[in-house]
């Protein structure tokens, strides 16, 4: 039996995405100068900030995108807003870290018409722990320190619309609803696809509530539920439909195997680093949504539009 060829593909878009990499060097492609610098006036007792939430990401997007500490963050804005001929103040180390605790991290989402098909997943990252010769003095299995990442990514755009950052104990399914609770409820959802880690009830509940189809393949060893609720009815369909066509046919028929667009976007995210380097929860957190506002800021710059060839 002959093995089939690969698949071949080509970029038809290569020029305007070629200039969208370049602009992503750009240092000031990252600044905005209608930005409200300054924070405006709390109106209530004590002191107020001076910087505000934007100034606070901006320094940190920095210090993220170019892998800096904190004083060398202060150094490269200051470089950014001289060059910019901006004469405005740059926050200390000590204010950016202070800040980095509470901050909101504004993400842009494009929305795409019709209904929004999400892909979902997640993948560990390491932080800065006790040291390296802790774990080789008494073993890497008690001194292995990572969480998790749990994203939902739009299939047209590539933005990710949800983000969850969760200890390394969290399982994927009882994080699916978070993510769909951060999806806009006017928003339509067409299809969630996911790998046989969210093949439970709750997951199929969370997404037949929010009218969209799941499209998750059943365990090798599933068997049938019994059917006292719409999502197990829902799920058993899959599980025929799985058993008369077969899994590998079955994927291909439903589109399951664009679920690899997520698992490259979460290479996406480790390209700022294979470790986070706050220690932190919240500080973690922030600079976890620091790098998913990167990425979706670097994917309205310009992506590549890929067709199969053969």
């Amino acid at each position: 039996m002959t093995k089939p060829e690969p698949a071949r593909y080509r970029t038809t878009n290569w020029k305007s995405y070629n200039e969208a990499l370049k602009r992503r060097g750009s240092l000031l492609i990252w600044l905005d100068k209608d930005m409200v610098w300054r924070a405006a006036k709390a109106g209530r007792h004590g002191r107020p900030p001076v910087f505000s939430d934007a100034a606070i990401q901006f320094c940190l997007m920095v210090k993220v995108l170019f892998g800096l500490a904190l004083r060398q963050t202060t150094g490269m804005v200051a470089s950014i807003l001289s060059m910019a001929g901006l004469d405005w103040p740059v926050p200390d180390f000590s204010t950016l870290s202070r800040r980095q605790k509470r901050i909101t991290v504004q993400i842009t989402q494009r929305r795409a018409p019709g209904p929004l098909n999400l892909l979902v997943d997640s993948t560990g990252i390491k932080f800065l722990g006790d040291g390296e010769w802790l774990a080789r003095k008494h073993g890497t299995q008690r001194r292995r320190q990572y969480r998790k990442i749990h994203l939902a990514m739009d299939t047209d755009t590539g933005d990710i619309r949800a983000v969850e950052f969760t200890s390394s104990d969290k399982g994927d399914s009882p994080v699916l609803p978070q993510l769909l609770d951060q999806i806009p409820p006017d928003e339509q959802i067409g299809t969630v696809t996911g790998d046989g880690a969210f093949d439970t009830r709750r997951c199929h509940t969370a997404i037949l509530e929010r009218g969209g189809t799941a499209v998750i393949p059943i365990r090798k060893n599933g068997r049938r539920w019994r059917e006292d609720c719409p999502a197990a009815a829902v799920r058993n369909e899959i599980l025929r439909a799985t058993q008369r066509l077969g899994r590998n046919i079955w994927k291909r028929w439903t589109g399951y195997h664009v679920r690899s667009r997520i698992e490259a976007k979460m290479r996406c995210l480790k390209a700022f680093g294979e470790r986070i380097a706050s220690r932190d929860p919240d500080r973690q957190t922030a600079e976890i949504h620091i790098r998913v506002a990167l990425i979706n800021r670097f994917n309205a710059l310009g992506q590549a539009e890929i067709e199969r060839v053969a």
